[in-house]
């Protein structure tokens, strides 16, 4: 893309496949700018969302917003999700770790993800050499128990089991009843309290106002059936499971050759190619790719494998700079990193990895374990 394209498009192109040009500097971010960055998204995605319901006269083409801006609420729900309350229990969003947990404690109140100490304890496990692909990991959790997906099985069942969980309306509600039990119902009277005010001030102040559906539409559905939605993509790309000695032997390998990164992106046309190949490629990056990174590989879930080598670097803000970086100056690690571009590509990618690992590789799993309410396994 860089090769073919002006230079003047390079940073967006940056931002949307994560990946920059040769030589491209890398920027300095705030960790803040992502928590201003994910309330802009949310705040901007409501007001396209309830545009149309307006009293006011507004053009008929507003109701083709609507779409837009639960694309847009989805989006910071996803960087709440997969950036902020994720690396405020790596303690490096805010200066302090008290302030991280204060925050990630509301943000798993108000957005209904896994009670915030839990998750940051399981998170910790999951980041063992020792602990990833068992029955023990959070992400082995969710695809085996959550998913309903089992290693061996032909890849074709795989997909099959994926995309019924994804339209399933059991599915879904018990994925979101385990997500508000575990938020709203832990049994810790100082997270669930704050949650439940939230929620319930919500449900009196639109009822009483008769707003009540276009909370639903405008938040609730946002926040449960879309985001579960998906958590499912992104979740079954952050890791794929390697060799049956690699998973066996443990240790850094294990790392390295379980996480890849994923890109949204296509190849653009050869130089000199004509106006309708450059157009067609246009198409696919402004709504295809731009849609999944818009919903499912939000932040820097792109990169989850630069996060998995290093986990609490602070350098996670520029993670798009700081992953080619690490691929350009040695990794530490005798496989280099690995990518795959494309989401369904990541997909199919992941599932032929688990077709092909044996039962026995992966250990028992244990379908008590798994504790839904935990969007934010990045």
């Amino acid at each position: 893309m860089a090769a073919r394209l002006p230079r003047s498009v390079q940073p967006f192109l940056t931002w949307l496949t994560a990946r920059p040009a040769p030589g491209e500097e890398m920027p300095v971010r705030s960790p803040l700018g992502f928590v201003w960055g994910a309330l802009a998204w949310i705040a901007a995605g409501i007001a396209l969302t309830i545009l149309p319901f307006l009293p006011e006269e507004v053009p008929a083409t507003a109701w083709a917003l609507v779409p837009l801006g639960l694309l847009f609420t989805c989006c910071g729900l996803g960087l709440f999700q997969v950036v902020i309350f994720h690396h405020c229990s790596h303690g490096t969003v805010f200066k302090t770790r008290a302030r991280n947990n204060q925050v990630g404690r509301l943000i798993s109140a108000f957005l209904l993800f896994k009670r915030y100490d839990d998750y940051q304890h399981e998170h910790m496990l999951h980041h063992s050499a020792n602990k990833l692909l068992t029955e023990e990991d959070e992400f082995a959790d969710f695809v085996f128990g959550l998913c309903g997906l089992e290693a061996g099985l032909p890849k074709r069942e795989l997909w099959r089991r994926v995309l019924v969980a994804t339209v399933s309306p059991a599915f879904h509600w018990r994925f979101l009843s385990r997500r508000i039990q575990k938020s709203l119902f832990t049994g810790d009277a100082g997270h669930d309290w704050p949650g439940r005010v939230f929620w319930g001030g919500l449900i009196v102040l639109t009822v009483a106002t008769g707003t009540f559906g276009l909370f639903l539409l405008a938040w609730v559905l946002p926040v449960t059936i879309l985001l579960q939605v998906a958590t499912i993509g992104r979740i079954l790309v952050e890791h794929s499971f390697p060799p049956a000695d690699v998973i066996h032997n443990r240790g850094r390998e294990l790392i390295c050759q379980a996480s890849v990164g994923v890109f949204p992106g296509a190849t653009p046309p050869e130089t000199g190619a004509g106006l309708v190949a450059w157009a067609g490629w246009w198409t696919e990056m402004l709504t295809w790719q731009l849609f999944v990174r818009l919903f499912v590989m939000v932040g820097d879930a792109p990169c989850h494998d630069f996060h998995h080598r290093k986990p609490a670097t602070k350098k996670w803000t520029s993670y798009i700079h700081a992953r080619q970086h690490d691929v350009e100056n040695g990794t530490g690690c005798t496989l280099g990193y690995l990518e795959c571009w494309g989401l369904v590509r990541a997909v199919d990618r992941a599932l032929a990895s688990l077709a092909d690992t044996a039962p026995e590789t992966i250990g028992r799993t244990h379908p008590g374990l798994v504790e839904a309410g935990e969007p934010a396994l990045a």
